[in-house]
């Protein structure tokens, strides 16, 4: 694997972290599926166009642009060796040959200037050390003219599973979990800081429109909470917690949750991000 400056990150995916997302690929995309359609729609890809998909995980954008341009072809990069396993086994059995995966750190990785025609990451650039490097980096992998899409979490208060998660904080150190602008899911939360970082990057053209999405977390409100506990943020707060104080959480959370059961038993919660989009400018040659 080429350098990797985000090396936090790639310990969590490589560790328990990654293998959770690669184990729970269905469960993960059941809960996010639901901004595949804007997000795709945004990057505007077809036909011949070469895709680029950022902090891909288990390959399910990358392998949904590749079929949206089957005569061109989309690469997905991730940090996670356990997760990009499961990405290509899934690519094979789906028969899409025009998709394929490498693991690397989008920040520093040594694109080919204008290889493709459009980047997007569902969730999946919230995590750079350095977001200005990282998309400047991105930058030059677009060609003249390509265009970035991505989806990334708006503000906390607007997410279900964040509410579910403080119901807990009487049992469980939450501190500032969720806050906007912190390094973390949140980093881009706040409109002006990704206007700032993307112009600082050299993208132009930028818009940020609010989407929102029900996602399926779990059948009944046992099996969702005993989900949430068990994702990297769940686990590192019950880790911290005694045993009473981690059994208080379980039963509060099943309780929040159980008021999110729908008619079939599914626990939806609300997921509010941000779709943007920005462009790379084109040379001044192709300028009419």
């Amino acid at each position: 694997m080429p350098d990797v400056v985000n090396t936090e990150q790639a310990q969590a995916w490589n560790g328990p972290e990654g293998a959770h997302w690669a184990r729970n690929q269905d469960r993960w995309n059941a809960v996010n599926e639901g901004f595949n359609g804007p997000l795709l729609d945004a990057a505007g890809i077809t036909g011949d166009h070469r895709a680029l998909d950022l902090g891909c995980g288990s390959g399910q954008t990358t392998r949904l642009a590749a079929l949206r341009a089957p005569q061109g072809r989309a690469l997905g990069l991730d940090l996670s060796g356990p997760m990009l396993a499961e990405a290509r086994a899934r690519a094979e059995r789906e028969g899409i040959a025009n998709a394929s995966f490498t693991r690397g750190d989008a920040q520093v990785y040594p694109f080919e200037a204008g290889a493709f025609d459009a980047a997007i990451s569902r969730y999946g650039v919230m995590f750079f050390a350095d977001p200005v490097a990282a998309f400047v980096n991105v930058g030059r992998a677009l060609r003249p003219g390509g265009r970035l899409a991505f989806v990334c979490p708006a503000d906390a208060t607007l997410n279900g599973w964040v509410a579910a998660v403080a119901s807990l904080r009487d049992f469980l150190p939450l501190g500032d979990f969720g806050r906007p602008g912190l390094p973390g899911m949140f980093s881009l939360a706040a409109p002006d800081r990704i206007r700032h970082v993307l112009t600082a990057a050299g993208f132009t053209g930028i818009t940020i429109n609010q989407a929102q999405t029900y996602g399926a977390w779990g059948h009944g409100a046992e099996d969702a909470a005993e989900f949430l506990l068990g994702t990297g943020p769940g686990r590192h707060l019950m880790e911290q917690a005694d045993a009473t104080a981690r059994a208080r959480a379980r039963r509060t959370l099943t309780g929040h949750l159980r008021d999110h059961e729908a008619a079939d038993g599914t626990v939806r919660l609300r997921s509010a991000s941000w779709l943007v989009t920005a462009d790379r400018p084109a040379d001044p040659s192709d300028t009419p």
